[in-house]
């Protein structure tokens, strides 16, 4: 630890150091140290980051939608620290270890299944999400190669979507602000409307935005007939495009299409997974199941990278062969850690014993009750609910959904007020969000629900004293 110098804090000296030799993830460096502070945090403790001067801050969005059950928790440490004492790592080509033959076990036995059709029946590990997604893309395509079908070498995915910022991943998002820089090195994707129920016309219902998106991925799957070979989305919830949510009825219509067409379906289930929207997986609301799962984030509650992916047998098998280079070689050096395996054993553990689902359930009806009232905000377009995703659309006038100027940035003067008030709610543009680990109480819930109220107020009262354009 620092020895702390007169007149200097120690997050300070943290600051310092960290802007020295860092490079962080998803941030505009010359932002830093001004428009975007950094939060130096020394622990944590359940739902709250604890600074290096004992400062409190809620983590309201999981930090990125990773943490389930609270930081520091037990259970996870202890099947760590076990497993770190056995078996740290071993490669997993031509090796094998009971944590991830375990998991895989488990994994499999919770999967999402429907009635008639071929359970998922084998798992391949990645190290994150986005290497996941490139794992489900590179299966469907080889697939069909493998059967000598060249044709299929397109992917469609949905308008608005995001799957990650490996170049793979990237081809199929949707996101101008990731993927603009690097068109040129992505592979053809086709994008699908969205079925983003926010994006509905005046009297349209969920259900009347599902069908209608369907009907364009109807139109796109006639349109590249035999050029196809995957379909992914997000089930109900399009996180990083702006916490876009739509009907289960939409991942109905497109298991329908994809069957129709002979297009594998691949759920992007890495942020949306594991008990957030209210089910274990999302899909689980629309009763339907993917031929490819891909899993992350709160795979191991949080503590390890670690991303799993869901295959059929079908698609297994298209890889048995004598020929090597009809083999799924992709690997990487940390596949299936057995101390990451180990701490996603532990997650779902915590499922079984807690009833993490049934409680899930009860702390969203909270969050939509002290949710309500910000949808007569005058600066609040929409709020929309998910289990325990929140998203707060904010606008100019609320009532007609009118954007602010994004040169105004209100998101991130809310983003800047909330973290003055001990909370951290990072946008999505100007979109806030409540995203917290499943350990939140009352008393934080409502600390949340207020600091979001007065962030927003703050946030556009600040602006119009810079630019008097915000009334």
């Amino acid at each position: 630890m620092l020895a702390e110098p007169a007149g200097t804090s120690l997050a300070a000296q943290w600051r310092q150091r960290d802007l020295a030799v860092l490079w962080h993830p998803c941030t505009q460096m010359r932002e830093h140290p001004d428009t975007l502070p950094l939060l130096p945090i020394a622990r944590g403790e359940g739902a709250w980051l604890i600074g290096f001067d004992g400062s409190r801050t809620l983590d309201a969005i999981s930090s990125w939608w990773t943490n389930l059950f609270g930081h520091a928790e037990p259970r996870l440490a202890a099947a760590i620290a076990r497993q770190a004492s056995t078996l740290e790592h071993v490669i997993l080509a031509g090796c094998s270890h009971a944590p991830a033959v375990e998991l895989a076990e488990k994994l499999l036995a919770i999967a999402p299944r429907e009635p008639d059709r071929a359970p998922l029946a084998k798992v391949f590990y990645a190290d994150n999400g986005s290497a996941g997604v490139e794992v489900a893309l590179k299966m469907a395509f080889h697939w069909f190669r493998n059967r000598g079908i060249e044709g299929r070498t397109k992917f469609i995915a949905l308008e608005g979507g995001y799957h990650g910022e490996t170049l793979g991943a990237l081809a199929v998002g949707d996101i101008p602000l990731y993927r603009r820089v690097y068109a040129p090195l992505l592979a053809e994707a086709v994008f699908a409307p969205s079925p983003d129920t926010f994006l509905g016309a005046p009297g349209e219902s969920p259900e009347d935005c599902a069908h209608r998106a369907a009907d364009g991925l109807r139109v796109l799957l006639e349109r590249h007939r035999g050029e196809i070979c995957a379909m992914i989305l997000e089930p109900l919830v399009q996180c990083a495009g702006g916490m876009r949510m739509h009907h289960p009825l939409y991942l109905q219509l497109a298991r329908a299409l994809c069957d129709e067409h002979g297009v594998f379906l691949v759920f992007d289930e890495i942020a949306v997974g594991f008990g957030r929207t209210g089910t274990m997986f999302a899909c689980e609301q629309a009763g339907v199941a993917p031929d490819l799962l891909c899993l992350s984030k709160g795979l191991t509650g949080g503590a390890l990278p670690l991303a799993a992916v869901l295959a059929t047998q079908a698609i297994y098998d298209g890889f048995l062969d004598d020929s090597r280079e009809k083999a799924f070689l992709h690997s990487h050096s940390y596949t299936g850690n057995p101390l990451a395996c180990a701490s996603a054993l532990a997650a779902l553990a915590i499922f079984a014993s807690d009833d993490v689902i049934a409680r899930n359930r009860h702390t969203a009806a909270r969050m939509a009750e002290l949710a309500a009232p910000l949808t007569d905000h005058p600066h609040v377009g929409d709020v929309r609910q998910t289990g325990m995703i929140v998203a707060f659309e904010l606008a100019r006038d609320g009532r007609d959904r009118t954007p602010f100027d994004p040169a105004l940035r209100i998101g991130l003067r809310a983003y800047r007020h909330a973290l003055a008030c001990g909370v951290l709610l990072r946008p999505l543009g100007d979109i806030l969000y409540w995203m917290p680990p499943y350990c939140i109480d009352e008393d934080a819930l409502r600390l949340l629900a207020d600091t979001t109220r007065a962030a927003i107020d703050a946030a556009v009262h600040e602006a119009f004293q810079e630019h008097g354009a915000c009334a």
